[in-house]
């Protein structure tokens, strides 16, 4: 039984609640890092990866872990009572599906959206922000609003559950 939107937008929202914990832990010591000056002399580049490294894979590896776990769902899945299963066999995704399926639901558009905010701050410097920093901008955007809208239309499965193979379903238990 497929699950109605508003039940997986609210898993969703429960998953980052628990990301903003990783993002608060992160921000303690990067932001003394950023005030204290060490950060500095990193290229906009080397400051993009750092945090990519730091925030996104950990929290993409944690999902496709849950996921991919007895557990079969995210923190928020779980007390929303959904599970993530292979659209094929209707059973326990492998972990490489798994984190397929979160390379594209959140490092994708996350790695995007950091590309951007550095991107902004860097040309900001100059006076000017270049047409390829304001499409990167909003294809960060429209990403997740297109996987919110694709909730809504059809069967209710996004793009990146059919490009992995996973469908989102409700427990049966």
């Amino acid at each position: 039984m497929s699950p109605h939107p508003w039940n997986r937008l609210l898993a969703w929202v429960i998953d980052w609640a628990c990301v903003l914990g990783w993002v608060a832990i992160t921000a303690a010591v990067g932001v003394p890092l950023l005030l204290s000056g060490v950060t500095r002399s990193l290229a906009v580049g080397a400051l993009n990866l750092i945090a990519t490294l730091v925030m996104v894979v950990p929290i993409t590896l944690g999902l496709a872990a849950l996921e991919s776990s007895a557990w079969e769902s995210s923190i928020g899945k779980r007390v929303r009572g959904l599970t993530i299963v292979d659209a094929r066999t209707g059973g326990r995704v492998s972990f490489r599906r798994a984190l397929a399926r979160n390379a594209l639901k959140v490092a994708l558009p996350w790695t995007i959206g950091h590309a951007a905010v550095f991107g902004i701050v860097d040309a900001s410097a100059s006076g000017s922000v270049p047409p390829s920093i304001w499409l990167l901008t909003a294809v960060a955007y429209l990403l997740p609003i297109a996987y919110v809208l694709s909730l809504f239309v059809s069967s209710g499965r996004t793009l990146y559950d059919r490009i992995a193979g996973t469908v989102v379903v409700k427990d049966a238990g």
